[in-house]
């Protein structure tokens, strides 16, 4: 095997377990330069082996979203650092609305010293992770069960989420477009984000810089419908930071 099929298997092998990996960041760990990663993932991109993004590469992208065990394992210390960043700009005693998602239950374990939360979530993973705390009001929407991620999803969440006013609603997303649309893959989901939005009186949307750029069929909201976005930095190019901060919303980097 060639030195270059030898890498190309590498490569690939280290963004299905890492997800996203910026053209610095592969350039260094295989030893070569730029240009030659840039050609790596050229190839690899044609033979639909990989995802070409701006800056950077990942695992390949369809229709549907990547199974939650390995979105679990993609990023995890990005998500810890994410969780910790928000969990700063949210005082005790507060009221949140948390949905499904990774980064979100991040934050729910950043939380977890926090007194006094009263917390609705969609998410049993995000429950289970709050009710560690016996000083926190945990309440969970009912629903039909996502078997692959413990989420709820379905009219009767959406339902019961929306006789909430809280404090912070926490959302997790699975792109971002250039036109600052907020995207996800299923609209069940993304109803019930809809409705977190609506009910929370700031938005906090967090999510790792993979995300920046990649596609997804739903749109659940805008940039500007957010108080401000939690990611982990530098964003993949100075125009998503340009473009978050035209939008009203505020920027907060990991």
């Amino acid at each position: 095997m060639s030195k270059s099929a030898i890498r190309h298997k590498s490569l690939q092998e280290f963004l299905a377990e890492r997800g996203y990996a910026t053209i610095e960041e592969l350039a260094t760990r295989f030893g070569v330069t730029p240009q030659t990663i840039r050609k790596d993932i050229n190839t690899l991109a044609a033979e639909g082996r990989l995802q070409r993004f701006h800056g950077g590469a990942g695992v390949p992208l369809g229709s549907n979203n990547i199974v939650y065990d390995q979105r679990k394992s993609m990023f995890m210390d990005e998500k810890k650092r994410i969780g910790e960043l928000v969990a700063e700009h949210i005082p005790e005693g507060a009221s949140l609305c948390i949905n499904i998602g990774t980064t979100t239950e991040a934050v729910a374990r950043a939380l977890l010293n926090h007194q006094g939360l009263r917390v609705v979530t969609n998410s049993l993973n995000v429950a289970s992770i709050l009710a560690q705390n016996a000083t926190n009001d945990v309440v969970v929407a009912g629903g039909s069960v996502r078997h692959r991620d413990n989420g709820i999803v379905g009219p009767s969440a959406e339902r019961f989420i929306r006789e909430f006013r809280v404090d912070y609603g926490i959302i997790g997303i699975s792109g971002i477009d250039e036109e600052g649309n907020l995207l996800d893959y299923d609209y069940r989901e993304v109803a019930v984000a809809r409705t977190i939005i609506d009910c929370s009186r700031h938005v906090y949307m967090v999510t790792d810089n993979s995300k920046f750029g990649r596609p997804a069929m739903v749109r659940v909201a805008r940039l500007g419908d957010l108080t401000a976005l939690f990611s982990n930095g530098p964003l993949p190019s100075p125009e998503w930071e340009t473009l978050v901060r035209e939008s009203g919303a505020e920027l907060f980097l990991a």
